[in-house]
């Protein structure tokens, strides 16, 4: 009797024992697929999508200023009346509508005589009597092409200086809109490209950030950290970066 119950104690102990292994086992297995779950859910790949195109500018803004010099206020501003109506001339000539020209104010500097030492006198000199024409027109190879040949002025007595035409696009609000999407989209390949060379699959979409735009001459590779925005050259590139993280699964 005594030996009957030894056995069936002995017995319900090994069950136990097994009962005990089986279930370690299946714990440690649990475990470690959760734990592998978690980590794969963890995972991501972060890449940057570029998109580029290229625009032609359809604004053009050009200035160039005039000055007259004379001992003689009411003769230096005489001279700056002629000198205007010649730049008018030459800008009406050159197809540009009055409407598109802005004619500034006249500023008036006051030179001084200076002694042989250097120091100024209360002796007038001369009056130096300036103005401004800017133009603003659609003409862009125009607008171009009279900024070089404004130099003609000089030979008609006009002390004439002119600045860099600038060109812009009107349309780049909306470009950078679609360069967004395209960017996103070459984004996410590059993931997608990464993903299978590593066995992998891309998920959904965790985060992303917009870079600045660069607006460069064409074939330019120039950058700057806050974007940037040429307005030296009539032919542009558009170029937009962003940064896109994705969820992966291997």
């Amino acid at each position: 009797m005594e030996e009957s119950g030894k056995r069936s104690i002995n017995g319900g102990l090994v069950v136990l024992g097994v009962a005990l292994a089986v279930g370690m086992v299946l714990s440690s297995w649990l475990v470690s697929d959760t734990v592998k779950s978690v980590k794969l859910a963890n995972q991501t790949i972060a890449v940057k999508g570029t998109a580029q195109v290229d625009v032609r500018s359809d604004i053009a803004l050009w200035a160039g200023r005039f000055t007259a010099r004379d001992a003689d206020l009411v003769k230096a501003y005489s001279k700056l009346e002629s000198d205007l109506e010649k730049v008018l001339g030459f800008l009406g000539r050159s197809g540009i509508p009055r409407e598109e020209i802005e004619v500034s104010a006249v500023t008036t500097m006051i030179q001084y005589r200076k002694t042989s030492q250097g120091y100024d006198t209360n002796e007038i000199e001369q009056y130096v009597l300036d103005q401004t024409v800017t133009v603003r027109s659609k003409e862009v190879d125009l607008v171009a092409s009279l900024s070089r040949e404004s130099t003609t002025l000089i030979r008609e007595g006009v002390e004439f200086f002119s600045f860099s035409p600038e060109y812009y696009y009107s349309g780049i609000e909306d470009i950078k809109i679609q360069l967004l999407g395209e960017a996103t989209k070459n984004a996410r390949q590059r993931a997608e490209q990464l993903a299978v060379n590593s066995g992998g699959k891309v998920g959904p979409l965790r985060a992303a950030s917009q870079g600045v735009f660069q607006i460069t001459p064409l074939f330019s590779t120039d950058v700057e950290d806050w974007g940037r925005y040429d307005t030296s050259t009539i032919e542009k590139a558009v170029k937009a970066v962003v940064t896109i993280q994705y969820s992966i699964s291997l």
